[in-house]
């Protein structure tokens, strides 16, 4: 399959992004001096910026790859949610599946950024797991969105924050596997070794070691074979897909292995290169079962959106010319 089929079919796909969404807020600056009442620089205020983050991001990804994104998660019942679903509206991502709760708040990351560079970050967040009455809800909506829009792939984007219960996790997986659908997991800490049976799991190799325990520096193929082994021992899931930070991506399915090193990029911010490397993958996977060009077109892609400040999403059309020219 050549690289316009692959695009194109991943057109095609439709994906479901259940979990943790959050509006990212941007206040940009200048720093001339240090203010007089305390050691800290003073940000002269020049923009100020909204964007959709966290799940809501994976979503913005699978959406400007010219697939159809539809989000299932629980915000709060506030004017960050309503801000983020207009957000939401204007890039045609489908939220209909989606709930408020007057018990949550939405989660706000507030960033200040001076000469493209993070001065301090503010965050309004919950991180309580839904009650047992909003799993009920999150997974009902779940299986109607299932039996309605019929997805491709479904994506469980755990940002800690509550939605990605333990039972929310057991339920969709469970759902997904008698269906047939495809599932991509990018976990966190808390419930890692949940998400047994995903097709799909992409940790970073921080979160992987720190869940294994492994304290070694010195990172190699055989150490990567030996952490996918005891990865799969525990969740009995079908790809380890482990991102390396700038040392590129490792996948491992059945005996097939591999580190896919990154490209040499000009790197300005890693904010939502997570975000956009499971959204690519998840894609790619989900279009051509192939998973050493998967993890080649996600090495590419989260290159890609380092190069720019801020959480911000993959352009189709660079990554398409990317790819024809470091893949050829």
């Amino acid at each position: 399959m050549d690289l316009q089929e692959v695009f194109k079919k991943i057109a095609s796909l439709k994906v479901g992004i259940i979990g943790d969404v959050m509006l990212d807020s941007y206040m940009w600056g200048s720093v001339e001096r240090i203010s007089p009442e305390a050691p800290v620089p003073i940000v002269s205020l020049q923009k100020k910026e909204q964007r959709i983050g966290g799940a809501g991001n994976v979503a913005l990804n699978i959406q400007s790859l010219n697939a159809r994104a539809f989000v299932i998660t629980v915000t709060g019942d506030d004017d960050d949610a309503r801000q983020l679903n207009t957000l939401f509206s204007s890039q045609k991502i489908n939220t209909e599946y989606s709930f408020s709760s007057k018990d949550r708040i939405t989660t706000n990351k507030t960033r200040v950024i001076s000469r493209n560079q993070h001065m301090m970050r503010l965050d309004a967040e919950i991180t309580n797991d839904l009650s047992r009455k909003e799993e009920e809800k999150i997974l009902q909506q779940f299986e109607i969105f299932i039996e309605k829009e019929k997805p491709h792939v479904i994506i469980l984007e755990d940002y800690n924050k509550g939605v990605l219960t333990e039972a929310v996790i057991r339920s969709v997986i469970s759902i997904c596997r008698k269906m047939g659908i495809l599932t991509a997991v990018d976990p966190k800490r808390k419930n890692f070794f949940a998400y047994k049976h995903a097709d799909l799991f992409k940790p970073n190799l921080k979160e992987a070691k720190e869940a294994l325990n492994i304290i070694t520096s010195f990172v190699d193929v055989a150490l990567l074979q030996s952490i996918h082994a005891q990865l799969h021992n525990l969740l009995q899931h079908e790809v380890s897909f482990i991102t390396l930070s700038e040392k590129g991506i490792f996948y491992q399915q059945q005996n097939e292995s591999e580190i896919i090193p990154s490209h040499v990029r000009n790197i300005a911010d890693v904010s939502g290169a997570g975000d956009t490397v499971i959204a690519t993958a998840a894609l790619v996977y989900a279009a051509t079962k192939d998973i050493r060009l998967t993890a080649e077109i996600s090495n590419i892609a989260g290159g890609l959106v380092c190069e720019e400040v801020g959480t911000v999403a993959i352009d189709r059309e660079k990554l398409f010319h990317e790819c024809e020219s470091l893949l050829a």
